[in-house]
């Protein structure tokens, strides 16, 4: 197995986690650049790195330097719409660590960098003090997605069988907050 520095992400790390981000949603995902859903991959400075409260994380490939996955963090709740008007009540901005943009290219899954990364986004969120909850939403269709959330998380709704219509077809869980 591969040596890997699990670190927040530095100036130097931006432009590799951002080509990590991107490729996961044009492959995984297969929307591609949506700049009102993704704003935050083209600037995650801005998003993750600047503000205190947030963080963006990298597992960073010991043997080349290379950016092999990220994990984000940040203080914004759930919005509605698009989200369900129950979840954005249940998750206000400000209180509720929002997990974002975990992904790992596919070359170095298999190997728990995703569930590395998620366990110091949790240490980040119990540090800051100021959030009561974890919350996050997926898709099915994203490659080992549904197994790790639901190993970590409780599942709150499934959006293609919870919303009139299937809504976006997200799944949303709580991750354990003690």
């Amino acid at each position: 197995m591969r040596d890997y520095i699990i670190r927040e992400a530095t100036p130097d790390d931006v432009d590799g986690a951002r080509v990590v981000m991107l490729d996961a949603v044009y492959r995984d995902f297969g929307t591609g650049y949506v700049p009102q859903w993704h704003a935050d991959i083209i600037d995650p400075v801005s998003f993750y790195v600047a503000p205190v409260r947030h963080t963006l994380l990298v597992a960073v490939d010991g043997s080349d330097g290379t950016v092999a996955a990220t994990a984000a963090l940040d203080a914004r709740g759930p919005a509605h719409p698009p989200n369900p008007r129950w979840l954005a009540e249940r998750f206000p901005s400000g209180e509720t660590a929002q997990l974002r943009r975990v992904y790992v290219r596919p070359e170095h899954r298999r190997r728990g960098l995703a569930r590395h990364l998620v366990a110091r986004l949790l240490e980040f969120a119990r540090a800051d003090g100021g959030y009561r909850s974890v919350y996050l939403h997926t898709y099915p269709d994203s490659p080992g997605a549904m197994g790790l959330w639901r190993t970590l998380g409780k599942e709150l709704c499934d959006e293609r069988k919870d919303v009139p219509g299937g809504g976006s077809g997200a799944v949303h869980f709580e991750i354990p907050f003690a």
